[in-house]
Formats: structure tokens, C-alpha cells, sequence
């Protein structure tokens, strides 16, 4: 961890006192686009923050991310700059060190996740609140293949290694119909946090 992260860290080694809420789910489940609803509807909100994910792939259209080659990736993880990482579609995410700062100082995190990071989030994270976006599987499938970045077989293999989660979310969204509807329903569990 860096001096930030272990100048944030509590009595137990957790980064609080702040609540970090990862949004999770299968690829093509709408994360994206629900957390740029919820960030529009809460943006007076000066105590929640939406966080920006570093990720070792050219920056696009489809999410608002840091992008960061292989090496500058591998740097800034030996020198404990990254809260929580993690390797899942080939590539590499992480948080950055501003979602430490704002633990810290007490606010709502709220960063798209992997259900593959969630032990690791709640070994590092004095709170967090995990919200689990999903949608049936031939409208995921449909909706990566919309990206255009993988091969038909890609985006099923992609649906069949989702893994599983390792307790019941704090909230599920089923993202089938307007983004109004779902993304209500995000802003409102997020507001009154």
C-alpha cells in the first residue's frame, strides 16, 4: 500500500472510514451506462464520488476510463498505487489512488467492479456495499457484440467465466427495459446511502 493508503488505513488495516459500492455483474449488464445515470442524478452530491477505472486497454465510447499500458500498470501496482485490482477479460483494472483519498476523507466510492475482486475489496475496505447488475444472456450477449471489440465466440466464452458471488448483494438490478427505470433505481439506493 502506499503512504496515502496506509496514512488511510484504520486501526484494522481497512481503508475507511468512507463506504466503497462496487457494481458488479456480467459484461454487457448495463454497468456502464446505469453509472453515468446515477452519476447525472447525484451530481450535487459532494460526498459520493464515481470512481475511474484504470484499465490496460485503449480509452472508447463505451466507458469512461483511465487507460494505462501493461508497464505503466505494472509500475504503479509494485508501488501500491492501486486500493484494488484485478485481471479478468485479458486485461488489467484497478482503482486509483484518488478512491483511497476519498475513503479517507469519509465518502461514498462508487466504481464499477468484478465479482472476481469483491473478497479482496472486503479485505481491504472497512465498507462496502456490493450492487449486482444483470440482465438474461442472450441481451448481454447482444450487447457486447454491439461493441464490436470481440468475436462472436469470444463474447460467449466471455458469459460462460463470469464467477459467482461470494454473498448476496445489497441490492440486484435487473437492466432489461429503459435506462430510466434501472437507472432510478441505482440513483436511489445510492442517494440514500
Amino acid at each position: 500500500m502506499s503512504e496515502q493508503a496506509i496514512a488511510a488505513a484504520g486501526v484494522d488495516g481497512k481503508l475507511g472510514p468512507g463506504l466503497l459500492v462496487l457494481v458488479v455483474g456480467p459484461s454487457g449488464a448495463g454497468k456502464d451506462t446505469l453509472l453515468a445515470y446515477a452519476r447525472d442524478k447525484l451530481a450535487g452530491r459532494a460526498d459520493i464520488r464515481f470512481a475511474r477505472r484504470r484499465i490496460t486497454r485503449p480509452t472508447d465510447a463505451t466507458e469512461d476510463h483511465v487507460s494505462v499500458d501493461a508497464a505503466a500498470f505494472t509500475e504503479a501496482l509494485a508501488q501500491g498505487r492501486f486500493p484494488l485490482h484485478w485481471q479478468a477479460n485479458g486485461l488489467s483494472y484497478a482503482l486509483g489512488e484518488e478512491v483511497a483519498q476519498d475513503i479517507s476523507a469519509g465518502r461514498i466510492v462508487v466504481a464499477n467492479g468484478s465479482r472476481a475482486a469483491v473478497a479482496e475489496a472486503r479485505a481491504r475496505f472497512a465498507r462496502v456495499k456490493l450492487v449486482h447488475v444483470t440482465a438474461p444472456t442472450e441481451l448481454l450477449a447482444a450487447r457486447i457484440a454491439a461493441r464490436g471489440r470481440e468475436s462472436a465466440g469470444d463474447v460467449l466464452a466471455r458469459l460462460k467465466r463470469e464467477p459467482p458471488l461470494d454473498a448476496p448483494p445489497d441490492l440486484t438490478v435487473l437492466n432489461v427495459g429503459a435506462v430510466e427505470t434501472a437507472g432510478e433505481t441505482l440513483a436511489g439506493f445510492l442517494g440514500g446511502l
